[in-house]
Formats: C-alpha cells, structure tokens, sequence
C-alpha cells in the first residue's frame, strides 16, 4: 500500500510522539464530521409565514423573533418567535400577521429592536394607510397576545418611502431608521422619532439624501460611541454603470448642538473596489475600524468585504480583506456580519457557492495585517438557498434565515455551530483536497 508523504511521516515517527498526533487526528476529524448547520425551522408558506427577508435578534430568554415577507393569514407577511425547547428542537409562534392595509406589509431587510419595556419594533416597505410603508410597533399583552400599532405611515413626500432598515434606539429613547427613496430629492431619507407624553410620537427627518453622490439608503444606521452614524447608500438600481457615481458609498452623520446633523461621505465605490454596499449593514470592530460588503463589484464582480480604518483629521482609509468569487467563495452577500471573541468575521454568500444556493464563510485576522477566507459550510437548497441575516449568541452559536430553500422551499431558520480554533486541523483547499493548518 502507498501512503501518502504526510501518514509516512506520522508512521516514522517515535511511539509516544506518534500515539499523541494520533489522538489529536482522530478527535478533529471527530469534530470536522459534524454538520456545523443545522435547520430549526422550516416555513411551510401557510400561515406561519413565507420567505424571511430579514435578520434576527434575541430576547433575554434566549428566544428568537424574525419576520417573512410573505405568507400568514393575509399573505403580507408575519412577526414571528422561535422558542427552544429542552429536547433541541425549537417552537414556531406567529405573533402578528401583517393585513397588507393601513398596518402595513412586507417586511424587507434590516431586523427588528426591542425596547426597554420588550415591546418589537420595524418597518414594513409597502401597505399602509399610503401605500409607502409603516413603521410599526408589536407589545405583549399579559395573556401572551402582541398588539400592532403604526408609530408612523410613509407618505412618499419628504419623509421617504419604502423603508428598510433596522431600527435602533439611542440612550435617550429616540428610534433612527431609513427610507431607501423618497424624500425632498428622491434618493431617502434619515429619520428620528422621539418619544413624547401619552405614548405619543413626533417624527422628523435628519438627512435628506440629494445623489451628490450618496442616494438610497437601505439596510440602516450604526451608531458610535460618540453619536455618530454610519450608513450606506446603493444609488441606483441600474447598478455600477457610471463609476463612480453610481456604485454606492459609506457615509458619516455627525450631530451638532443646535440638534442639526452633518452629512459626510467617508468612502465612494468606484467599482474595482466593490459596488451596492446597501443590505449588509456595517459593523465596528474592538479597534473602531467598520468593517461591510459590497453585493457587487470587486475583482470579480461577486462582491468584497471590506475595512474602513479611522485616520486623522477624519480620514478614512478603505481596504479590502476579500474579493468574493461566486462559484468558490459563494457571492452578492446580503448578510449582517457578526464578529466572535478572536476578531474573525461571518457572513453568508446570497448564491454560488458549491451548489449554487449560498454560503456560510469565515474571515479571520492574522498577525501580519492580512486576513485569511474560508468557507464554513455550502448550502444544498434542502437546508436553505440564498441564506440572509445573521445573529450571534453568547455561547458563539450563529443563527441565521435563507430567504428560499427547506422542506417546503420558502425559507428556514438555522443554526450554526463555528468549529473552534485547534492546534492540529485539516484545512480544506479550493481543489477539495486538504492540507495541514496550525489553525482552522
């Protein structure tokens, strides 16, 4: 029998040497042999919804909310709570379904927020009482019911329409979001609602987007510790046909005293370097750097992740840590990043992948500066296609929705389970053959 160079190498070594790789093998193999995905829900496009456009979040129980853009009772769509159960299986409950009337309908991107009472907030991009999108609020009732009130209707004008985004709420209690179009000039809006006596809620608009270059806002807003915000814009839909104007950009909202807002453009895609940064949201790193995705663009036109390092005199300097090729790395991620203790950022691949439905992948930071990419699991279209938003929990489990794909083909929620960093792996290569890594 011949042996291949490395197993000759382990059989040539000293007994005791030998008994210890032995034992460091066979338990990564035992731990690489588990499917890190696994499927805890999969939507039937019945009343329990259909197609779950957005991320996740967590409640203080440990119980997961989400939304589908389509199905439940009216087909407009639904609010929805995972809870597990002790045997490892978990319980879907709808908690509101959407009329597709004044209430509101379809549920696109972003994800929900709770607030400090647990009452969920989000937006829908089309219905309500203008037929331009709501945002809404869900509160439970003691008998376990969630009532729906809309905080605000969309008209279209200069407060936006077609809202995306993911709310979030400052130390105040004001809530910021988007809308991806309308406006005094077209091109979105920012806006704030503030809280006031009664329940009741004044909006207004902080940032009117003008195409100069920054147009159409989707995905939402994060925050600094200083109180500043950062966003990204798509511009068009026509995608990046006139570099640079139309290939997207990162922006910065700085708040000034007398309560108006500065708007700066801290990145502009050309193209080369990424393009439509707009449903991945961005994500600050330990060091203040914000690290995104780009859909499009990039080496090979299947999108980048990227870095955006603070510099002086409010510079920015951009990086990318990866280009994306669809058919290896998976491609047009549409994913929230989520970050673990040790710095490495995930993300899923809409499509390519090595079954064309999507990917769950890995970039981590080595000590040098670069970064180095793998991919963590390839969807087979039975556990989910074109995988979406992302949440982390304490424990390092990802959790995660596909927009399509399960037993039923509209969609699951899933869980992924990162296998931790070891002494002794097998990485695989982009050939499919493996070689030795002192990390995975």
């Amino acid at each position: 029998m011949q042996y291949p160079k490395h197993i000759l190498t382990l059989i040539t070594l000293p007994a005791r040497i030998f008994s210890v790789v032995v034992l460091l093998l066979s338990s990564t193999l035992v731990v690489m042999s588990q499917n890190p995905q696994r499927v805890l829900y999969s939507f039937t496009g019945g009343a329990d919804g259909a197609q779950p456009h957005q991320g996740l979040i967590f409640d203080q129980a440990g119980n997961l909310y989400g939304t589908t853009f389509y199905g439940g009772i009216y087909g407009a769509g639904t609010v929805y709570r995972l809870t597990p159960n002790g045997d490892g299986t978990w319980k879907q409950t709808v908690l509101y379904s959407f009329t597709g009337g004044d209430d509101g309908g379809y549920t696109d991107w972003g994800s929900l927020a709770f607030d400090a009472a647990g009452s969920l907030y989000g937006v829908t991009v089309f219905a309500g009482q203008y037929g331009q999108g709501t945002l809404f609020r869900l509160s439970p009732n003691p008998d376990g019911t969630w009532t729906e009130s809309v905080l605000h209707q969309f008209t279209g004008g200069e407060d936006g329409t077609m809202p995306r985004t993911t709310p979030f709420f400052d130390t105040a209690g004001n809530l910021y979001g988007t809308a991806a179009y309308g406006g005094a000039y077209g091109c979105g809006t920012v806006y704030k609602m503030t809280p006031g006596p009664g329940n009741e809620w004044t909006f207004g608009v902080i940032h009117q987007f003008m195409d100069d270059p920054a147009c159409s806002p989707w995905v939402g807003l994060t925050p600094d510790t200083s109180g500043n915000l950062y966003g990204t814009t798509r511009n068009t839909l026509l995608g990046c046909t006139d570099p640079p104007q139309e290939c997207g950009t990162v922006f910065e909202l700085t708040p000034s005293s007398d309560g108006t807002w500065a708007f700066k453009v801290i990145h502009q895609f050309i193209g080369s370097d990424g393009s439509d940064p707009s449903v991945t949201g961005l994500i600050f790193d330990e060091a203040g750097n914000l690290c995104g995705l780009t859909q499009f663009g990039g080496r090979y036109s299947a999108g980048v992740l990227y870095k955006l390092v603070p510099g002086e005199h409010d510079s920015w300097t951009y990086q990318v840590l990866h280009d994306l090729d669809s058919s290896r790395d998976g491609g047009h991620p549409a994913s929230q990043i989520v970050r673990d203790a040790f710095g490495s950022l995930y993300a899923t691949g809409f499509d390519g992948g090595a079954y064309g439905y999507g990917t769950f992948f890995k970039a981590s930071p080595n000590s040098d500066g670069s970064w180095r990419f793998s991919v963590q699991y390839n969807f087979t279209g039975s556990d989910g296609a074109n995988p979406l938003g992302l949440v982390r929990d304490s424990a390092g489990h990802i959790f995660g929705t596909t927009n399509v794909g399960g037993a039923y083909g509209n969609g699951v929620v899933y869980e992924f389970t990162p296998v931790s960093p070891c002494a002794l792996c097998l990485a695989p290569r982009y050939d499919g053959s493996v070689r030795w890594a002192d990390r995975w």
